[in-house]
């Protein structure tokens, strides 16, 4: 304390210099301001010095302990300089301390009587930092003289709270007055006119620009361009950018960014030509909007080409650069240069490492994409985003992986990071295809808005599990709330009503699109319709359909019907679409498969021979049948045939206990050899370890999961297991749940 009071009485001009670099920071309030002394020149000494450490306080950002020697000041009597005051409301604005402006505001009146127009704008910006636009007004109505700083600081609160009417009514106050405005003044409004219907309010300003002899001006000139680039007028941005005598680096990204988002990708790499042509100074952004435009015309060559430009210019380690790359290349289908990219980035960012998670789900990567996500967690749990959150949501719902994806669920929930709507919507996806539709309810209705894509998600969350009332009567609450349904939304609708055999309401829901929603139906929703057709046996219906549509049959179209001609067994028919479906796809197994599968069950073996010669020569083979089971959280997969499980031989003897079903009428199987073949099948093995894994007595569900169709031999297996053994068995194949219980599928036998 000793050192303290010398300081304070060492206040003198000779002294002045220990003033100066004195660290007032560690000043304790109650010692310097319990000092008392006569000297009215003394006092003003202490008064600087207690401004000072104010000041320190305020710029270190310790509001509290500044707010606190500030009372401390004023019960002392020691005044608060204007200087003070002004970094004070500095500080509340950067904390967001409205309480404490406000207080501090209340203060300054009783000791300022006029304040600085300086001080003014203080209190101005604080108020709109911290959100209280009544109490800015308040503040600017109050001003006895106002400036650029003052207007410019309103017109950008009214402009970030969407209120342009008072943004450009300040605009127009100022030039009915005759004030001349700055150029601050114009970057401040064109920057709040962001939408096609500003457009008219631009121009006027662009005209009052030229009028006021500021046409020149680099940053309004750039403001202008930008504007019109918001307000979706290119050509007038072109005109703009045609017109500047100096173009720098923003008016060409302004002008490449507003091409792409356009859909004119190619002008915006014309546009970048002409750039390199011209000897340009780039900047790392120019690669951003560049990067993003190759993307979206999927030109990997030219991205490679300026992914050579940038290495020249040594900035493939910069993360705005480097992750731009990694997109493109990502969304050219490019993964390994995408991977060679990403490992060039110094120090990837949140962005970086969530389209290399995006990459491995694109290229069917999922389990690395966990991978890396768990790797990123235990690391650098710091670069997880909500895009994070949400990729590795749609690789557990492709996975079937419940436990992983409720983990991560959690995870994102602690840390805040369940991105709305296009997050919630892929949680409701991923439970919903993992077999917990309780938790997919539950995810939707803690929803406070669900958006359409959230509402098309839950929709296709019960077609997938049969439940068509429950998703017709979400489509029709969806509609009473006033949301719009879109063209996803009805291949939920339609998909369900062809899983529960609903012919009429199909064809009622396929007519009212256009006319009733406004929704233009495409080729997907007439092979829905025809999917519901041919599902429900009516495959002469069917054909007429085809013939009669609004466009020509594609390879799914036939797809469909063959696949109803083959539950149907009507080889006919059958013949004609394989022939349709090879003529269109002739690389899609199912137009020889399917066909073989009818000539078979005809006993037409030459005809059937030919279809196995067909697929021989172009080299195809069926996709492998693969079926999988969680147990104990581990993953337990098996493939036709499978027999390298550690538990092989008490698989077979588990399933050899059927035989007896096996030789049954149901299968009508007559051939051993066939016999032997089924008993082979992956979803059957799979079952049969999740019988031998149950513990005891218990009845719990046995969930698996498989990546095709399951057979109808297999479908009748499951029922008979499920009524001998008194298990519920839940199998999700490629297009639907199926749940077993007590002999009788969900399905109704109708997939």
């Amino acid at each position: 304390m000793t050192t303290i009071i010398t300081l304070q009485s060492s206040l003198t001009p000779s002294r002045a210099p220990v003033t100066k670099h004195a660290n007032f920071n560690q000043i304790p309030s109650w010692v310097s301001l319990k000092s008392s002394t006569s000297s009215v020149k003394l006092e003003h000494k202490q008064g600087q010095v207690e401004n000072l450490h104010l000041v320190s306080l305020s710029k270190h950002g310790k509001l509290n302990e500044a707010f606190e020697f500030f009372q401390e000041m004023d019960k002392a009597g020691v005044s608060v300089s204007p200087y003070s005051y002004q970094c004070l409301f500095e500080a509340c604005r950067e904390l967001r301390s409205l309480s404490h402006g406000r207080v501090l505001h209340d203060r300054m009146r009783k000791d300022c009587e006029s304040p600085s127009v300086t001080l003014q704008n203080c209190v101005l910006q604080m108020y709109c930092e911290c959100g209280s636009l009544e109490d800015a007004d308040k503040v600017f109505d109050e001003m006895p003289e106002l400036n650029a700083v003052s207007r410019v600081t309103m017109m950008s609160a009214y402009a970030g709270r969407g209120l342009l009417g008072k943004a450009v009514g300040l605009f127009s106050g100022m030039l009915e007055s005759g004030e001349k405005p700055t150029s601050s003044v114009y970057t401040t409004l064109l920057k709040s006119l962001v939408n096609p219907r500003d457009l008219d309010v631009g121009r006027q300003v662009h005209s009052h620009v030229i009028r006021g002899g500021l046409w020149g001006n680099a940053s309004i000139e750039a403001g202008i361009l930008n504007m019109y680039v918001k307000c979706g007028w290119l050509v007038g941005a072109k005109l703009v950018f045609d017109q500047m005598v100096v173009k720098k680096p923003v008016a060409w990204t302004g002008l490449m960014i507003g091409y792409t988002k356009a859909g004119r990708a190619r002008d915006a790499l014309k546009l970048f030509v002409d750039l390199v042509t011209e000897g340009v100074e780039w900047d790392s952004f120019v690669f951003s909007v560049v990067l993003k435009a190759c993307a979206s015309l999927e030109e990997v060559n030219l991205g490679k080409q300026i992914h050579a430009c940038v290495a020249k210019l040594g900035l493939e380690s910069d993360v705005s650069v480097g992750t731009p790359l990694v997109d493109c290349y990502i969304k050219c289908s490019s993964f390994e240069s995408a991977l060679l990219a990403f490992e060039k980035i110094s120090e990837p960012n949140d962005v970086s490492w969530s389209a290399i998670i995006s990459g491995y789900c694109q290229m069917s990567q999922f389990e690395e994409a966990i991978k890396t996500f768990k790797s990123l967690r235990t690391k650098s749990a710091s670069v997880l985003n909500s895009f994070t959150y949400t990729s590795v949501f749609q690789a557990c719902s492709v996975l079937a992986d419940c436990n992983i994806g409720g983990q991560v669920h959690g995870d994102a929930i602690k840390r805040s990071l369940v991105g709305s709507q296009y997050g919630e919507s892929a949680l409701i996806t991923m439970y919903s295809k993992c077999g917990c539709l309780d938790n997919a309810r539950a995810v939707f209705e803690s929803m406070d808005n669900p958006d359409v894509v959230a509402w098309t998600a839950f929709i296709s969350g019960h077609a997938y599990y049969g439940n068509a009332s429950e998703a017709l009567r979400s489509f029709e609450e969806m509609v009473s709330c006033g949301m719009k349904p879109n063209s996803v939304t009805f291949i939920a609708v339609l998909t369900a009503c062809s899983h529960a055999g609903l012919i009429e309401q199909g064809k009622h829901y396929l007519d009212t699109m256009l006319p009733k929603y406004n929704v233009a139906p495409t080729i997907d929703h007439y092979d829905c319709m025809i999917d519901i057709y041919s599902r429900a046996g009516l495959l002469e219906e069917a054909l007429k359909f085809m013939k009669d549509m609004p466009f020509e049959p594609d390879a799914m179209s036939w797809k469909c019907f063959l696949s109803g001609c083959w539950t149907h067994k009507n080889l006919e028919l059958g013949e004609i679409a394989g022939e349709e479906l090879r003529q269109l796809d002739p690389e899609d197994t199912a137009g020889y498969v399917l066909p073989f599968n009818l000539y078979t069950q005809a006993g037409k073996w030459e005809e059937a021979a030919e279809m196995m010669k067909l697929m021989n020569d172009k080299m195809l083979k069926k996709e492998l049948s693969c079926s999988w089971i969680r147990e104990k959280g581990k993953i337990h997969r098996f493939i036709v045939g499978d027999k390298h499980h550690p538990q092989t031989q008490e698989i077979y003897e588990k399933l050899k206990e059927f035989d007896d079903f096996m030789e049954g009428d149901v299968f009508q199987c007559s051939m051993t050899e066939r016999r032997e073949q089924l008993l082979d099948h992956s979803e059957r093995l799979a079952i049969a370890y999740g019988l031998i894994s149950v513990n005891g007595n218990a009845r719990g569900p046995i969930k698996v999961f498989k990546n095709l169709r399951a057979c109808p031999d297999c479908h009748e297996f499951a029922k008979h297991v499920s009524l001998v053994t008194g298990h519920e068995i839940v199998i999700r194949d490629s297009r639907r749940f199926h749940h077993f219980k007590e002999g009788k599928c969900s399905c109704n036998d109708y997939w």
